[in-house]
């Protein structure tokens, strides 16, 4: 099955590092929204979005990528970094697009990332360390087990 990984990974790299460690034991093409802005990403059988968490959803940058260029009728996935406690509820943006492109659901996950945004700066952060080599063995494992 023909994968690309269109992501949004700017200020820690969070999200990156989890598909760094995919790419690099599976077949996956990784396509970032902000330099490949006009890609065409028809070919491929399952698409994943991902992105670090932006007061509660998915980066302005994926949710625009998916209304505009997301096919219809493919195999998705989903996999989020964030400072905050993850919840299933960040992902219900990108899924209500998804949904509406009769695309077919291959599961998500969603790990911790370090966060410096806003009034965290203030303290140097929240969640220093992550992803750690645990959430990023557990995106590999997401992946792999995956539909």
């Amino acid at each position: 099955m023909k994968t690309a990984i269109v992501y949004y990974s700017q200020h820690h790299g969070n999200t990156k590092k989890l598909l760094d460690a995919i790419a690099e034991k599976h077949d996956v093409t990784l396509i970032d929204v902000v330099r490949d802005k006009d890609v065409d990403i028809s070919e491929y059988d399952r698409i994943g979005l991902a992105s670090g968490i932006y007061f509660s959803a998915f980066a302005k940058q994926i949710i625009a990528f998916a209304e505009e260029k997301l096919p219809e009728n493919k195999e998705v996935f989903f996999i989020a970094t964030c400072g905050a406690a993850p919840t299933d509820s960040f992902f219900n943006g990108i899924r209500k697009i998804t949904d509406s492109k009769h695309c077919r659901f291959a599961g998500q996950y969603i790990c911790t990332g370090y966060d410096t945004f806003g009034p965290f700066k203030l303290v140097g952060g929240i969640k220093k360390g992550h992803p750690d080599a645990d959430e990023i063995r557990k995106a590999v494992e997401f992946y792999e087990g995956m539909k």
